[in-house]
């Protein structure tokens, strides 16, 4: 029986990924084409598109896609440990990429949800918790983002002189600390109101105001700070 299934190198030329790439442009291809490039070939029976098809209808939103685990995506039929590192490491070049442009435009901070605009997307879905700090100027412009610590799934790690040095090389006048949940629940914990309470009394002896600690959980964020009452 005739296989029913076309190589890339049998379907027209203006349907191969690589060459369209190449004649087109990148914003020509759909996303399977693009993640086709990235996984580059496929096995007896199916072209990489053939593999990206599959793993985009696995998942309602390209977002999930970039969240999956080494194992996880190894688990796909034709997606191997190379190839996907491959795509985690192009998936987190377009996060890197999407925050550095979204911080050229120095947006002012001043709100819980001026925090969750910026950061909600990068965060929300972590598998491990992460502590960053927004430095600010005098006005509230964002001047950098710095990631402190990446720590387990339940806590995260740093110590007060990592956020203030961090400020004072800066020339910071104010900062937010942000960190995630992984559970998806953004409550803080009586350690995370801790820490800012003792943050914030720092901050006020070096001249530098500790204006919210936001915690993401999911779709959500509130502030520890109107939550304590700080």
């Amino acid at each position: 029986m005739q296989n029913k299934f076309l190589t890339m190198q049998e379907l027209p030329l203006t349907d191969r990924p690589y060459e369209k790439l190449e004649m087109f442009g990148s914003r020509a291809l759909s996303e399977a084409e693009l993640l086709a490039i990235l996984i580059g070939t496929g096995f007896q029976g199916s072209t990489a598109l053939d593999i990206a098809q599959k793993m985009l209808v696995s998942y309602d939103q390209l977002q999930e896609l970039s969240t999956l685990t080494l194992q996880e995506l190894s688990a796909f039929r034709g997606i191997g440990k190379a190839k996907a590192l491959r795509i985690q490491a192009a998936f987190e070049l377009g996060r890197r990429s999407f925050h550095q442009q979204k911080q050229k435009v120095n947006p002012t901070i001043k709100t819980t949800q001026d925090v969750f605009s910026l950061l909600g997307e990068e965060m929300s879905h972590l598998d491990q918790e992460e502590l960053h700090v927004l430095l600010l100027d005098c006005k509230c412009k964002l001047i950098r983002q710095v990631a402190l610590s990446v720590g387990g799934l339940n806590q995260s790690f740093v110590h007060p002189r990592d956020v203030f040095r961090e400020a004072i090389r800066s020339n910071a006048a104010a900062l937010i600390l942000v960190h995630n949940h992984p559970s998806g629940d953004p409550s803080p914990s009586r350690a995370d109101i801790k820490s800012t309470r003792q943050l914030k009394e720092l901050g006020d002896q070096l001249g530098i105001r500790l204006l919210d600690h936001v915690v993401i959980g999911g779709d959500e964020s509130v502030s520890i700070m109107a939550i304590a009452g700080m």
